[in-house]
């Protein structure tokens, strides 16, 4: 039997500064064991959606960093923007009653951008600490109108919402949930993921629609839809493994809440921005308006770290009706008048050169070619939206049974593609492609092209290790 995938040394492995990584570096989802011996790739230059390591390769980013990266990397406006705000003023409080004009503009930009009466912004240092604020919000809210006893949340299973306690708690991913770590498991309930690949054998997207409204509806009876606080709710659900919900869920789940006095949360971490060719997708695709939306990634397409909390009218006038409350929630760095003003030349740049609609035209196109690669033994299915996909990988196309864990799949065909030249984003079984949102055509066709390559080798090799019968 072969080694398991990624166990070969990086090609920049003789390196200093990768030493020092070794030694010294702890990433976000480290694994100890594997680290230690093999390190990570370096990079050290970024210009559009190509990254170029230590040695001088060049990979085309399939992944937009890590979901963020949309208007591409190494722009100069934005280096100037960010440059002429650390001059003018690099930080000040934001506590109380003090602010900055950077981010007294951004929020009336994110409220004009934003659906409804989404017209209150409260900013944080990304989207794990939006989610984490937002939370707070919703206590607040209750306990505003009496009703403390609103403490239960409603989310999913292959939900991300983040890695803060609250956050972690929140998501569904089982791969995330560590025995070592604790979770808050009184208050926050999972349901059934609205994986349509998924579901029960013999039942169509309709009866799958029918069948996880019905379960939302038994559980605000079970719990009573006066202990619900909200129902946190990815429009497309991102890290789970781009899972976009049956027709009518989306919809019906908030009319469920709309019905039953719960705090509709959208999560659009990920689809906020572009991603799905809108600034938002509650209302633009799904004909929603949340009580809440949490955004960051793509708010400043990475240059700096932001995430923003923007919620209602309705919930805003019920918790300025007493001049005794506080929010007590923040940052140091909330607000901050370098990152609000990255964020302020992004979303120019989004609007100034209509990046929206590349993502719609490349997307579908996007779309179509990656499916061209349902003809390949392992690919069990092709999802998402534009530049938001995701390709499933499965041992028996049939059966839709998954490679034992052991196989690493995902990582296997990303370690192949990043000889090639590409960067894919490995998750168990799948591999998640999430580009900058200034992806050509031409882009497209070298990157599918390189995954044919990748998942034809990987087959190989399992072919060779035993895995799959030749």
């Amino acid at each position: 039997m072969t080694k398991p995938a990624g166990k070969t040394k990086r090609k920049n492995s003789g390196s200093e500064v990768w030493e020092q990584d070794r030694r010294h570096h702890v990433h976000p989802f480290h694994n100890f064991v594997s680290y230690d011996e093999h390190g990570a790739l370096i990079m050290d230059e970024g210009r559009g959606a190509y990254l170029t390591d230590i040695d001088g390769k060049r990979y085309f980013d399939a992944v937009g960093g890590m979901w963020c990266t949309n208007i591409g990397l190494g722009r100069q406006e934005m280096a100037d923007a960010i440059a002429d705000q650390v001059l003018q003023l690099a930080y000040a409080n934001p506590f109380t009653d003090m602010s900055n004009g950077p981010a007294a503009r951004l929020s009336a930009k994110l409220a004009g951008l934003a659906p409804g009466d989404l017209n209150h912004v409260f900013f944080t240092c990304g989207g794990s600490t939006a989610n984490d604020a937002a939370f707070r919000l919703i206590q607040m809210y209750h306990g505003a109108r009496g009703k403390k006893q609103k403490r239960h949340i409603l989310c999913r299973h292959d939900a991300y919402h983040g890695t803060t306690y609250l956050a972690a708690s929140l998501s569904g991913k089982a791969g995330d949930r560590m025995p070592d770590f604790e979770y808050i498991e009184d208050t926050i309930h999972h349901l059934t993921s609205p994986n349509f690949y998924r579901a029960p054998e013999g039942m169509d997207e309709a009866g799958f629609c029918d069948y996880l409204i019905d379960e939302m509806a038994r559980k605000i009876g079970e719990l009573g839809a006066e202990n619900i606080a909200a129902f946190f709710a990815e429009p497309f659900l991102g890290s789970g493994g781009v899972i976009v919900p049956p027709d009518g869920y989306n919809r019906r789940t908030w009319e469920l809440c709309q019905e039953h006095d719960i705090i509709y949360l959208a999560d659009e971490v990920v689809t906020g921005f572009g991603r799905l060719g809108h600034w938002f997708v509650s209302k633009d695709m799904f004909d929603i308006e949340p009580d809440i939306i949490t955004c960051a990634k793509g708010l400043t397409s990475a240059y700096l770290p932001l995430g923003a909390v923007i919620f209602s009218d309705r919930m805003y006038e019920v918790l300025g009706n007493d001049a005794d409350r506080w929010f007590t929630a923040g940052n140091t760095y909330s607000g901050h008048p370098v990152c609000c003003a990255a964020a302020l030349k992004n979303i120019e740049i989004l609007q100034r050169e209509k990046i929206f609609d590349n993502v719609r035209e490349v997307g579908e196109y996007f779309e179509a070619q990656l499916k061209t690669l349902l003809d390949l033994r392992i690919v069990g299915d092709i999802r998402g939206r534009l530049f938001m996909m995701c390709v499933v990988n499965v041992m028996n196309k049939e059966t839709r049974e998954f490679f034992s864990p052991e196989v690493d799949i995902g990582k296997r065909i990303a370690d192949h593609c990043e000889t090639l030249g590409v960067i894919v984003r490995p998750a168990a079984d799948l591999n998640i492609l999430s580009p900058s949102l200034t992806m050509t055509k031409e882009d497209v066709d070298h990157v599918v092209a390189s995954l044919r390559t990748a998942i034809e080798r990987t087959t190989g090799d399992l072919i060779e290790a035993g895995y799959l019968d030749a």
